[in-house]
């Protein structure tokens, strides 16, 4: 029995075991499973493999996605440059497991975006400096987008919302939310810009995927923005793990 997994801590929910398991039902794969392993402290990683010698892949979600970074033997480019990891290949090596973080935050996010972008979507205003910011970033620069990440508190190489002006809104028509407003269960929440300065011309692109629609794809919606949530994203992740574990 191969098995694969999701560490992280604390696992309430999990899209990627129903999605594993649907996949591994749906395609008659009978050998495979997923599990979810809630470790609090990355020191239990290497508890956790001894413990699973049939383990051949691992989804990394939060708190673990940067302090897994010292218990993997290589990192593929983006993992590296990004600085966080939520993808990791098992590999038996002289008898030791060998450990290769990804981060297909990046793929799934580039994969998801790329079809909708226009010519005009040339500079960007990113919602949030967080973790989930990085990935963002660094697909924005791939693609040659500049980018203003925007924060509730000041911190360098940041603005704040009441920084943004008319003019800025008007010319950076490509708005991502990297933070949890509008999650459930707080979907009344949005980042706090004017909406009323959205048009037709912007694209809206939301990484919460729990509503579908969030408060801030509702509102730049109502201007005539193109809106995108982050599901497809998750699939591309999905997707790309399962590749990378079956190398």
């Amino acid at each position: 029995m191969k098995k694969y997994g999701l560490i992280g801590y604390p696992l309430s929910h999990s899209f990627s075991k129903k999605y594993f398991t649907e996949k591994f039902h749906n395609e008659g794969i009978t050998d495979h499973q997923y599990e979810l392993f809630p470790i609090a402290d990355i020191k239990s990683l290497p508890d956790l493999l001894s413990e699973n010698p049939s383990l051949f892949g691992l989804n990394v979600t939060i708190p673990h996605k940067v302090n897994v970074l010292c218990y993997l033997n290589e990192v593929d480019e983006a993992a590296e440059k990004i600085g966080a990891v939520n993808c990791i290949s098992i590999r038996s090596f002289e008898g030791e497991s060998y450990l290769k973080g990804y981060n297909t935050d990046a793929y799934g996010f580039e994969e998801s975006l790329k079809p909708l972008l226009g010519p005009q979507h040339n500079k960007a205003l990113i919602f949030g400096d967080g973790g989930a910011a990085k990935a963002v970033k660094y697909v924005l620069e791939k693609l040659n987008i500049e980018y203003q990440a925007v924060v509730r508190k000041a911190t360098s190489g940041t603005i704040l919302y009441s920084e943004i002006t008319p003019e800025i809104l008007a010319s950076h028509k490509l708005l991502i939310n990297t933070t949890p407003l509008g999650m459930s269960p707080n979907v009344d929440t949005f980042p706090d810009i004017d909406y009323s300065l959205i048009g037709p011309g912007h694209l809206a692109y939301d990484l919460v995927y729990n509503p579908l629609e969030t408060a801030f794809l509702v509102k730049a919606a109502a201007g005539g923005a193109r809106t995108k949530n982050g599901l497809e994203m998750l699939h591309q992740q999905a997707e790309k793990a399962w590749a990378i574990w079956n190398k």
